[in-house]
């Protein structure tokens, strides 16, 4: 693993980084936990002006981060500019939130009356936030923003295909005014993560990642008694009801299922549609999808940007290969760079829409994620199939009910084994909305309150 800067695009390499050495991730360690002594003691108010200069620095300069985004892992500008914009959003409700939400909660007892027993919310040390290269800002200022402002403070092992973005973030904070060892950044090799989190001076760890990584650092964790939350891979259920519009849905589930190039976890993936509309939907869908335009993505005219990489492409063939081998058809709706018309493999990293029907039930395909613009399509019987189908899934992180009763999408929604449901949209986001999902898609919640509460020690004093 080695932690590189590589042009989806032009598949030029640019710069290459150094992995931290043993001694150097200790002195890491040791200078974050002199930091966290003295910034824990920080009035809540202190800590938020660094969150309010992190805040200013990414708004005047967006174009700029925007930029190393594009660059690195391949978002288009306009997904990069909203990554950006979505970010400073974050670090703002944390200065506007952060004295409210950590207020000591009186606890009326029967023994000791309705004052003399207080839940106090105390910062815990080290938080060790392992990110994906998806989201290379929002991702961490997810976690960062939230635990810095609760007073602990962040080590960060971002992905090794955005370490320029990684070192962005670090100098943000720096810039905002936080000391040294407050917000880290390592270019942490795989065999050095366990003795980072089994470091009495680490409290906690939040992954967000594939399922496979959040197993493994999940038992890390269990293993040191450090207290984790997982963010980890979806596939997240698109139904579409028979009284839904059915253009507005087509619309909505090309970008929920092309947007960043498919490369989301909560983006929209399979896509379940009553018998009495399948048709209108499917083809709806494939004059969507002809729409897209693929090409640099620095270009402001380009709407699907390549993957993050040539083995990312490679990753996504295999898969459909696989799941085509299971019995499926596959039907590819547009052209892409470097892509043969005739399915065999491209040579860059873009992978062209496609459409997947026919799926056998039963079989592994309905539980493969593919980071990549392959939807992947069932013909429900009624609505109780489609949940059915729906909640067939090891996977619950988000899912969208498309209908014209919003009253009846939103009983639809209370069925769905998920973390998170929209209505007649494909997905939903923003500083004031929980993250989170259950089963295989990881536990935990990132967000308001419930993410600034999620590493810190809920003490309870009792006045006797």
């Amino acid at each position: 693993m080695a932690y590189a800067t590589t042009n989806p695009y032009t598949g030029e390499t640019l710069k290459t980084f150094p992995m931290a050495t043993f001694e150097e991730v200790d002195t890491a360690l040791d200078v974050a936990h002199h930091a966290f002594e003295w910034w824990r003691d920080e009035p809540v108010a202190e800590r938020t002006k660094v969150l309010s200069a992190a805040a200013d620095i990414l708004e005047h300069e967006s174009g700029a981060f925007a930029s190393m985004l594009t660059l690195e892992m391949g978002k288009i500008t306009s997904e990069a500019m909203a990554e950006v914009n979505v970010c400073v959003a974050i670090l703002r409700y944390y200065v506007k939130h952060t004295e409210t939400l950590l207020a000591p909660k009186l606890l009326p007892t029967a023994g000791f009356g309705d004052t003399n027993v207080q839940l106090v919310n105390d910062p815990m040390g080290i938080i060790f936030a392992v990110e994906p290269w998806n989201f290379p800002y929002y991702q961490v200022i997810r976690v960062a923003a939230p635990q810095l402002a609760a007073g602990n403070v962040v080590m960060l092992k971002h992905a090794s295909n955005v370490p320029q973005c990684a070192a962005l973030m670090a100098d943000l904070f720096r810039r905002a005014g936080a000391p040294d060892g407050v917000f880290t950044n390592l270019y942490l090799p795989h065999e050095l993560t366990e003795h980072v989190i089994a470091s009495p001076y680490v409290r906690g760890v939040a992954l967000t990642g594939s399922e496979h990584a959040g197993a493994v650092i999940a038992s890390l964790a269990g293993k040191h008694l450090k207290k984790s939350t997982l963010e980890l891979g979806g596939m997240d259920a698109f139904i579409v009801l028979k009284d839904a519009d059915v253009a507005a849905a087509a619309e909505w589930a090309v970008r929920g299922r092309c947007r960043n190039a498919g490369q989301v976890c909560v983006s929209s993936k399979r896509f379940i549609v009553v018998d009495d509309v399948y048709d209108e939907f499917v083809e709806r869908y494939r004059a969507e999808a002809a729409k897209l335009v693929a090409g640099d993505p620095a270009d402001p005219a380009t709407t699907l940007a390549p993957l993050s990489s040539v083995g990312a492409r490679i990753q996504v063939e295999r898969q459909v290969a696989d799941i085509v081998a299971q019995g499926a058809s596959v039907e590819y709706l547009a052209d892409v760079p470097g892509w043969h018309a005739d399915g065999t493999p491209g040579e860059g990293a873009f992978y062209p829409p496609a459409l997947i029907t026919d799926i056998p039930e039963g079989t592994p395909a309905a539980r493969t994620e593919i980071f990549g613009p392959v939807a992947q399509l069932y013909r429900a019987a009624d609505e109780e199939d489609a949940i059915r189908i729906a909640n067939d899934s090891p996977y619950g992180l988000g899912g969208s009910v498309f209908s014209a009763d919003v009253h009846h999408a939103q009983e639809i929604a209370r069925r769905l084994d998920t973390g998170m449901v929209t209505i007649n949209r494909a997905s939903a986001s923003g500083p004031d909305i929980p993250f989170g999902g259950v089963k295989n898609s990881g536990y935990g919640r990132e967000l308001i309150d419930l993410g600034l509460k999620e590493f810190v020690n809920q003490k309870v004093v009792i006045n006797g």
